[in-house]
């Protein structure tokens, strides 16, 4: 459903003045009403009681809704935001009648009780004067009551509205379609709230509760970068778990990467625990070597058998270790994660870290629990801005963070880039990255090892400091302080992992700030559940 059919649900309000308030046309205006809301009859003229300074004060337009009813029909969403506006107004106006209603009967009240008046009125007189005071005194107070229940009823509607913007982040997409590739957003799974406001106006949640599942077969179906350049030298080898399977790296005869099954064909050793001999990985257990599309070029103490283990599309790009683990052919271009130009790579950290890669997606593209988490690294004294936003063009998976100069993209299937505008360590200024005069360029890789463990690629670059590079022993110091930084969000992320196994659900009331990490559980489901055209991605034709 998109937002426009979501937002035309609303029910169309009409209101009516109450009877016992007067009004009549205004002179010199445009033809509207002019409500003066005098408590009684109004005198031959029409016009205010001299003796009241209130009316002038509270004289305000009566609110008549632009609108027109419904008649069964939808509203499109600028006519369901009039009746919220109509709403709101509404509400002002009728607590002004009320608070001039008693403004006034307190000035009877006065009148009643003025030692001059007592001169002409007997004892019973101003008994009986008081005695309907009282009484509409108590009148008054219980249309205030009125009132704020009317308030407390816009409210609501209002927030109500807010949840069903927030539910139909595809606007430009058809109802049907919401329904057919993308994700259905299920009601929370927490248990119901027994305040009746609070439940109405609880807004719905991503389901993401439960037992990590296995992986779906289409989030395979990518290039995913595995490991830094650097780190594959010619007689090494970097085991790697991918989507709950084993495979090695090396390098063959020629110095190109490959990527074979980390289980030899003979008695299911493991691979990497050998040694590599000119270009071939030979298994500890009986010297069987592999080439790097897996065909077994020599067996030791027997005779030669045409075996072959299972290999993986392994492409070198831009300083990175690439592989296709899906069944489908693979695309024919590699993506590009180059940090921008006039930025130098300061440091490339790989770590294992025991997290679901989702949940360690979700807390990357989530910046506004920096200044609660990050309290001894980069966002120490840091301020909590009164409001925190993620904007981002209506289908796009990259924007920028207000009131951080921050810029942040989402890069399916599992890599973060960020821009940090800084002008020394743990500070920011400007409100935009461009405003700022140096900058920090991040870039992580988030590769699902297994349900519960994730391979992290990090790397950083920075547009300043050339020489920090050559700095001795500068590359451990960029580690301590990259592992600092990762656990203080991973002893939150461990306890969100065991809570949602358990069947809370970690995507319970998501805000505006969570916008980016939204559109990345929208596009994972779209893709698991076989959409044609995945959300705020651009498709190829």
């Amino acid at each position: 459903m998109t937002m426009v059919a979501a937002l035309s649900l609303l029910p169309v309000s009409r209101f009516r003045p109450s009877c016992k308030f007067c009004s009549k046309k205004s002179v010199g205006g445009k033809g509207g009403l002019r409500v003066f809301a005098v408590f009684g009859e109004e005198g031959n003229n029409g016009s205010v009681d001299k003796k009241s300074n209130w009316g002038a004060i509270f004289h305000v337009d009566v609110p008549r809704p632009r609108v027109q009813p419904s008649n069964g029909k939808f509203l499109d969403a600028y006519q369901a935001l009039e009746v919220a506006r109509m709403d709101i107004q509404y509400c002002d106006w009728r607590a002004r009648q009320d608070l001039l209603r008693i403004m006034l009967l307190h000035d009877k009240v006065v009148e009643v009780l003025n030692p001059l008046a007592r001169e002409f009125k007997s004892i019973g007189t101003m008994k009986k004067d008081l005695a309907e005071l009282q009484g509409e005194l108590e009148q008054a107070h219980t249309q205030v009551h009125i009132s704020e229940a009317r308030v407390a009823t816009a409210l609501q509607k209002l927030a109500h509205m807010e949840a069903l913007v927030n539910d139909r982040l595809l606007q430009e997409r058809s109802s049907s379609e919401s329904t057919s590739e993308c994700p259905t957003l299920t009601p929370s799974t927490s248990s119901t709230s027994s305040n009746p406001m609070r439940s109405k106006s609880r807004q719905r949640s991503l389901n993401v509760a439960g037992p990590v599942q296995p992986y779906h077969p289409s989030l395979k179906n990518f290039w995913y970068p595995v490991a830094f350049s650097s780190d594959l030298k010619d007689d090494t080898m970097l085991p790697i778990d991918c989507f709950e399977e084993p495979w090695v790296i090396f390098r063959g005869k020629d110095g190109n990467p490959g990527c074979v099954q980390n289980t030899c064909a003979h008695r299911a050793c493991p691979l990497h625990l050998g040694s590599v001999n000119e270009g071939r990985i030979q298994c500890p257990y009986h010297g069987w070597e592999y080439s790097t599309d897996g065909k077994c070029e020599k067996m030791p103490s027997t005779r030669m058998l045409n075996v072959q283990i299972r290999s993986l599309p392994c492409f070198e790009h831009e300083g990175m270790i690439w592989i296709w683990p899906g069944s489908a052919a693979p695309t024919a271009a590699l993506p590009s994660l180059q940090p921008p130009p006039g930025f130098m790579i300061h440091a490339e950290i790989v770590m294992e870290l025991p997290v679901e890669h989702g949940l360690l997606l979700d807390n990357l593209l989530d910046l506004a629990h920096a200044p609660f988490t990050h309290t001894s690294t980069f966002a120490k004294g840091w301020s909590v801005p009164s409001l925190v936003k993620f904007l981002t063009p209506a289908s796009g998976l990259q924007g920028y963070w207000d009131p951080y100069p921050i810029d942040m993209e989402f890069r399916p299937p599992c890599i973060v880039l960020s821009t940090i505008g800084i002008s020394k360590p743990g500070k920011l200024e400007g409100k935009s990255t461009r405003q700022c005069s140096t900058h920090l360029h991040q870039l992580h890789v988030c590769l699902p090892s297994s349900r519960q463990k994730t391979r992290l690629l990090y790397r950083m670059s920075l547009d300043f400091a050339p020489l920090l590079k050559h700095v001795p022993f500068i590359h451990m110091l960029w580690r301590h302080f990259a592992e600092k930084v990762l656990n203080e969000d991973l002893r939150l992320v461990i306890g969100q992992q065991d809570r949602m196994i358990n069947g809370e659900n970690v995507w319970n009331f998501p805000v505006s700030y969570d916008k980016l990490g939204v559109r990345y559980r929208l596009w994972r489901n779209s893709l698991e559940k076989g959409a044609e055209h995945l959300p705020f991605t651009i498709q190829d034709n």
